[in-house]
Order: structure tokens, then sequence, then C-alpha cells
């Protein structure tokens, strides 16, 4: 009996010495000065989601819920230039059903019938300064572009000016603290386009108005968060319409494809490339390419494993117009192997430079390319599963590259982490169940 009892007692111990220490948690903001806090960035930054960006989608953003975390160790008000209504700015996408062209019905994103507040446009400038200066679609270098708010109108709206800059308006607020997320749109919007359209900025000029930029953010003595730009080919953008996604369930069907593109096949042997050729079951698309030796052939070819198919390509065009099949998916929805290489390249680059500046300005680095890379697999986070399964997969949004409101609250917390280490704080974690996914009808 004896024996029992004191077994019982060590293991009582043994279980109140493992019980988390949640009462003496005491917030502390360590080395850092969170009184004023500006958050610089782009879309993702501004709380973009959806495909527009909208009131409630920016107060769901994670500068907006790290804030609030901030004060909790003596941190000020933040404020964001907000749009008057829920349509926004862009095309909002809710889920609904949708008949195609084959008259199936599935539940897929459409966009929210409803006119947009005009007001949504007007200049907010009189009420601010703002302490979010994420701004839809800037780049690096137009973080310093004076005028930069005639050429994008989310600036435009709450610049202070016709000839300010996204930096000077950062600059004039006197910050104590900062985080700065930018380069996503560096290489994005070519990615988005295909690698048919706009270009990667230059690795080594992302470096200087890198450096430019920190320098100017910390010349005051302010302290802050960096992070690096993830591996954008990893989006749900990019991965939700399969390259081999050409189903044929008919030997016919074989048959006459595959005797449409004998004369293709017999110039294809001439210049030893691929045949295009087809058989039951998931074949590979039809792709447009124009290089050689491709432009000799009509400019096609099946594409191959590993290339990438953008949310861009209508699907009732795979469907009924016999795109990917008989006719050629045009280049511009479609990034090949040299595209995402090229992609890769600039991404590896731009990461080096973050890293480096990083220990240079004495900053927290948060490495979000290492840490949502589990989200394109399966990403577990305070017990829930998160992919980077298109609408199901509980991270993003429903524009496919944009998170939502549980992604942002992911993200947020691996800032607080990255600014714990680094400046000795305790910053408390946001409990992201409080935060929803996406809304299904």
């Amino acid at each position: 009996m004896k024996f029992k009892s004191v077994v019982l007692f060590i293991l009582l111990a043994m279980l109140w010495s493992c019980k988390p220490d949640i009462e003496n948690f005491s917030p502390s903001k360590g080395t850092a000065d969170f009184t004023k806090y500006i958050a610089i960035g782009n879309s993702t930054t501004a709380g973009y989601a959806d495909g527009a960006l909208y009131r409630q989608g920016q107060i769901y953003s994670y500068p907006n819920m790290l804030a609030e975390q901030f004060k909790k160790v003596g941190g000020g008000e933040f404020t964001q230039p907000l749009m008057l209504d829920e349509l926004g700015f862009g095309g909002k996408r809710i889920l609904g059903y949708v008949t195609d062209c084959a008259g199936n019905t599935s539940l897929s994103p459409i966009l929210v019938n409803g006119t947009p507040n005009p007001q949504n446009f007007a200049s907010i400038a009189d009420q601010g300064p703002y302490n979010n200066m994420g701004v839809p679609g800037a780049k690096s270098f137009h973080l310093l572009a004076q005028g930069y708010g005639q050429m994008n109108p989310y600036f435009g709206r709450f610049a202070s000016s016709a000839s300010t800059s996204i930096i000077a308006d950062a600059l004039a607020q006197q910050a104590t603290f900062f985080t700065l997320w930018i380069g996503n749109n560096d290489v994005l919007t070519y990615a988005m386009a295909g690698g048919e359209s706009d270009s990667i900025t230059n690795p080594v000029a992302y470096g200087q108005y890198m450096g430019l930029i920190l320098q100017q953010l910390t010349a005051n003595g302010a302290k802050g968060a960096i992070a690096n730009i993830p591996d954008i080919t990893s989006l749900p953008f990019f991965n939700t319409i399969p390259a081999y996604g050409l189903a044929l369930t008919s030997q016919a069907q074989v048959d006459q494809l595959n005797a449409a593109y004998a004369p293709y096949n017999a110039g294809a042997d001439q210049l030893s490339v691929p045949h295009i050729s087809f058989s039951l079951g998931a074949n590979p698309f039809v792709i447009q390419d124009n290089t050689p030796p491709y432009n000799l052939l009509g400019g096609l070819r099946q594409i191959k494993q590993g290339e990438l198919l953008t949310l861009y390509l209508p699907q009732d065009s795979l469907k009924c117009a016999y795109w990917g099949s008989a006719k050629p998916i045009p280049a511009h929805y479609v990034l090949d192997k040299a595209e995402i290489d090229a992609i890769s390249t600039a991404i590896t680059s731009y990461n080096q430079t973050i890293t480096t500046l990083a220990s240079q300005f004495n900053l927290a680095l948060v490495d979000l390319n290492s840490k949502l890379k589990g989200a394109k697999t399966g990403l577990v986070y305070d017990g829930l599963r998160f992919t980077a399964t298109f609408v199901t997969g509980g991270f993003f949004s429903l524009d496919g590259v944009h998170f939502n409101p549980q992604g942002n609250a992911i993200v947020a917390n691996y800032f607080i982490d990255a600014i714990n280490q680094q400046y000795q704080a305790k910053i408390p974690k946001i409990n992201i169940t409080k935060y929803p996914g996406i809304v299904f009808p």
C-alpha cells in the first residue's frame, strides 16, 4: 500500500512538472519597441483575398492581426485604408454553383454580383496616415517610385500627395517597428501571365532596391522583421489544372486525334522531337510553343511533366472548345520548364539577398519560403491540417494566390516566432481557430 502511494505521488509530481505554465506567461516586448508599427508590402500585406481588396479581407490581414498582438506588449493603434464595402476593388469571388458548357453543375468560385461603392475609389488621404502600407501590385522598386499613386490606384487612394512614394509616406510616420514583405510580385506577375508578358526583376537590381529601402527604414533606429519569398509555383493558382488532364474515354477519340496529328509527327521525326500521341485515359494537353524547333511544327507540342497551367485557363474551352487536344492551349496559360527555372533562380537570389540584409540590419528574418513549403503536401498547425489544394485546402482564398483569414493567422504567427527570437520578446501567439476559412454555401 505504501509503495502504491509513493508511485502515485511521483506520477502526480511528473504530471504537474509537465503542465504548461500558462498563468506565469508574461508578455514582453524584449528589446523591440512596438509603439508605432507600420507594415510595408504588396497585396498580401494589404489583406487582398478572393480576387479583390475588400473591407473584411483587410480586417483579416496579417499585419492587423500582428498589431493586435503587439498591443499586448506596448503597441499602439493600427490604422488601415479600409474599403467601404465587401465588394471593394477588383473582382471578388465567393463559392457558388456553376453549370458548365456540358451541362454539369458543380461548386466553384464565382464573381459576386453587385456594384462597388464608387467612393471606394476616392482619395482617403485626409484620414491618414495609415499604418498598413500594403499596396496590391507593388514590386520592390515601386516602393521607391515617386508619383506611384498616379500609376497604381490602390496606392493613389491613400497616398499623401500625387508626387509621393510608398517609402516616403512610410518614413513620415517615424515608426519604431516595421514589417517588410516585398518581392513576390517581382516574379508573380510574370508567372501569372505564363511568362508571356511583364518581366522578372533583375536579382542584382532587387538587392539594390532592398538595401536602399532598409537603409531608410532603419535610419532612425527602428527595428523590424523582413520576410523572404516563397516558391510561388507551388500556389494553387499553378497547381489546380493538371498538366495530364486530357481524359480520353473511347478508342474512337484516341484514333481520331492520332490521325489528325500524323502530319505533325512526320515532321517531328525529321527534327528529332517527340511525337504528339494519345492513348486511353489521362493524356498530356497540347500547348502552344513557338520556340525552336516547335516553331517549325506549327508552334505546338504536348505539355511535359513538371510544367504548369494557370488558373486563368477557361475550363469551358478545355471541355467544349477542344483546347488541349484539337487546339493548343495558348502560351499565356502555360509555365514551361524554362520559365519555371527562371522564376526559381530569381527567388533563390532574392532570398539570399534578404538573408544577407536581415543580418546586416539586425532584423528578424521570417523564413516563409521554408515554412510554406509544407502547405503543398500538407501542413499541420494547431492540430489542423492545411494544404495548397484549391478551395478545400484551408490555407488560400478563392483566387488561388492570397491567403484566407486562417492562412493569414498562420503567417502572422510565423512573424511572431521570428520577432520573439530576434528581440527576446514574448509576444503571444494567435489562436488561428478564431478566424474563418473558406465559407461554403
